[in-house]
């Protein structure tokens, strides 16, 4: 009993022995991030950065957005969208590879239910006969055709691989990153969908103000021309004038059908984004509560921000990845130890199976093998990894680069896009002031209808300027948003 005790307390302690031995034997370079040279603040950066409140890359989409009907076509799109659902089946998939690698910890077991194993042989095979199985079957052995081997059983098998040198945890490790890898990358789907319905939705407000803007000036046009033809018919100006007018108004009314024809695109490209089939879009028609342009933006630090960005998350998770990689295979290239055993019953005849003791079998084994010579393929594999590596770290550093260099773009095209849009609004002023004094100023008798021509042709195209520089403010602050990580929470 003291024995069996002792012989328990020392497997014990040689378990406990190799399992720290295990566990100091990993291999390979622990991960380290690597100096991305972020600069303290962004070039051009007018905005004061947030300190006691969230920055604006943090808001949630529907905070964000104000329009409800932009809302709803964006809650549909990250429903419905296609792209958004292969990167949710793609999340799905690195998480089950992420669970199966980690049952690789654990021994494989097999069994095997039923087993029968009959081989018959020939006096020229150098074998002798089963004399058992013959001698239990009072039965003569022949000479030739006799049965050499019979065996029928069943067993349980296992074997096991020590994770010695850290191949399963930096496998692990790999796959990990893997997933997380795939799920910034359903996030960075989510914030182009987001953008891209929001750009679209713009631009379909920005069509719809165009196109009343040609029809009225169709009908001032028209009301211009009424005018003329009474003078014409006076006597007091010639068929020129008519012409000319005519063809002014000729060139706003061409607007509409265009116009018309952008609306209807726009409006199933929305649709489709939204994965829904085409057909139209209701909207407001409050344009004060779409082109908000007093929407006020807070800023982080850039290192903040690229925490946030899901592309630069993204680029370090696969530096990750290929880091852990190398680190495979390195341990690849050193010695294996591996476990194994079985337990179970065999008998020469089926009807022993279960004669025990007597039909018991088991055994354990255990194997360290090492490769010697394999052509170089395993260190070749293994400096691939390691350039592999290498070239995902310049990715990285090239993403920040790129990150960087979008939010101050982003920045300064919505401050500088105010400033145009005030002119802008200024111009439009300016240019309907005027059609009002050209038209005053003809029937009185002192301005020709060619200054009449002229400053409706200006108006008309300042307030089409207005429309397109409504839209591309309201496109850079989707642009900066997203440029700040927002879209994804």
């Amino acid at each position: 009993m003291i024995m069996n005790r002792r012989k328990i307390e020392g497997w014990a302690i040689l378990a406990l022995v190799v399992v720290t031995l295990v566990a100091s034997c990993k291999v390979g370079q622990r991960y380290v991030q690597p100096d991305l040279h972020v600069p303290n603040a962004f070039r051009g950066d007018t905005v004061h950065a947030a300190t006691d409140t969230v920055h604006t890359g943090r808001v949630h989409w529907n905070t964000f957005f104000k329009d409800p009907t932009l809302k709803n076509l964006i809650d549909s799109a990250l429903v419905h969208n296609n792209d958004l659902k292969v990167a949710l089946i793609n999340l799905e998939i690195a998480n089950r590879q992420l669970r199966q690698n980690r049952a690789n910890y654990l021994p494989s077991v097999d069994a095997t239910v039923a087993g029968a194993n009959r081989q018959w042989r020939s006096s020229e095979f150098s074998s002798g006969p089963s004399s058992k199985w013959y001698d239990k079957m009072q039965k003569d052995a022949p000479q030739n055709m006799f049965m050499s081997v019979s065996q029928f059983g069943s067993e349980v098998s296992f074997s096991w691989e020590l994770d010695i040198w850290g191949k399963i945890s930096n496998r692990n490790d790999q796959l990990l990153a893997e997933y997380l890898d795939t799920f910034e990358a359903k996030n960075a789907v989510q914030t182009s969908i987001i953008a891209n319905v929001a750009k679209g939705y713009f631009n379909l407000l920005m069509l719809d103000a165009k196109i009343e803007v040609a029809k009225r000036n169709v009908r001032l046009n028209d009301s211009t021309l009424r005018m003329i033809e009474l003078q014409y018919e006076a006597g007091e100006i010639t068929a020129l004038a008519i012409q000319q007018t005519e063809s002014q108004r000729l060139l706003a009314a061409s607007l509409i059908p265009q116009l018309e024809k952008e609306i209807f695109v726009q409006e199933n490209a929305l649709r489709i984004l939204a994965g829904q089939m085409p057909d139209s879009i209701p909207r407001d028609d409050s344009a004060s509560q779409v082109f908000a342009e007093d929407m006020t933006f807070t800023l982080a630090s850039p290192v903040e921000v690229i925490r946030n960005r899901p592309d630069v998350r993204s680029a370090e998770l696969q530096l990750v990845a290929a880091n852990a990689n190398a680190n495979v295979e390195q341990a690849m290239r050193y010695p294996t130890l591996s476990i194994g055993g079985s337990l179970g019953v065999n008998a020469m005849l089926p009807k022993n199976w279960f004669n025990i003791p007597g039909a018991l079998l088991g055994g354990i084994a255990g194997d360290i093998t090492t490769p010697i010579f394999r052509n170089k393929t395993l260190k070749l594999r293994y400096e691939t990894a390691r350039l592999e590596r290498d070239k995902v770290e310049i990715g990285l550093q090239q993403t920040v680069v790129e990150a960087i260099n979008e939010v101050s773009n982003a920045v300064v095209t919505v401050e500088k896009q105010r400033e145009e849009l005030e002119y802008a609004r200024r111009r439009v002023e300016n240019s309907q002031l005027a059609v009002r004094n050209a038209t005053l100023l003809f029937k009185g008798g002192y301005a020709s209808y060619l200054e009449v021509i002229t400053a409706q042709s200006n108006a008309l195209s300042s307030d089409l300027d207005l429309a397109e520089l409504r839209q591309q403010h309201l496109q850079s602050h989707v642009d900066l948003y997203r440029a700040l990580g927002g879209g994804w929470r």
